[in-house]
């Protein structure tokens, strides 16, 4: 059985969560704040969280910054903020997505399915694949340059790792953040902008270092990740 971790202050908020999650067959564990949030995390190794961008002790970036630092569970951010810069951010940190409050049951469980669809079933997961000097193992989430890890968030690795499965190819800044995000990118679309694809890129190549030059920008179009 699926693990989902709830991590939300407001009562009626996480009892609802916890109520569509239930019925769909998930196994819920909830939280009221951030330090309650990561003691469960630390303690169950959830499949997937859900967590709000606002809590009254840890604020909700930080949780995911912790989060994702510990493990490559995906994390989708709940949230009354809906502004570009919000939606970058959560991005920034490695946000599998990002749902505005107020929502539908059937709009998160959507994205809840999405999410799992993506990190369980995706295409070309256990095989490694190395281009250049850059070596991605999916099913260790882990990234090697001349032998050397690069911690990347969760986001960075999935937006690698699409690249990286066709070099060469030139995708646009939708298919990217599709990719990132999740499978039913129709659901994100509206989150989606060329501001957070760049931000990526530019984190990227700087976590890269020199493999970095081989992210390459295609003027008026995308990117690609140049053959070796």
């Amino acid at each position: 059985m699926v693990r989902v971790l709830v991590i939300e202050d407001e009562v009626l908020c996480r009892d609802m969560l916890a109520t569509a999650l239930t019925r769909e067959g998930y196994d819920v564990d909830v939280a009221k704040d951030g330090v309650e949030g990561l003691v469960r995390f630390a303690t169950n190794r959830p499949d997937i969280v859900l967590l709000d961008m606002l809590l009254p002790d840890i604020s909700g970036t930080d949780v995911c910054r912790r989060i994702q630092s510990e493990a490559p569970t995906p994390v989708i951010m709940v949230s009354g903020l809906g502004s570009e810069d919000d939606v970058v951010l959560a991005l920034e940190l490695g946000a599998a997505d990002y749902v505005t409050k107020p929502f539908s049951p059937r709009v998160l469980l959507a994205r809840v399915r999405a999410v799992l669809r993506r990190e369980q079933g995706g295409e070309d997961s256990s095989t490694p694949i190395e281009v250049g000097n850059i070596i991605i193992h999916p099913r260790r989430f882990e990234v090697l340059v001349g032998g050397r890890p690069v911690d990347l968030t969760a986001s960075e690795f999935r937006i690698l790792h699409f690249l990286a499965r066709k070099p060469g190819w030139v995708f646009t800044r939708q298919q990217i953040v599709d990719a990132a995000q999740g499978e039913d990118g129709y659901l994100a679309e509206r989150f989606v902008t060329d501001r957070s694809v760049d931000v990526h890129m530019v984190s990227l190549r700087r976590k890269l270092g020199a493999a970095g030059g081989a992210i390459e920008t295609v003027r008026g179009v995308g990117y690609r990740l140049k053959e070796a």
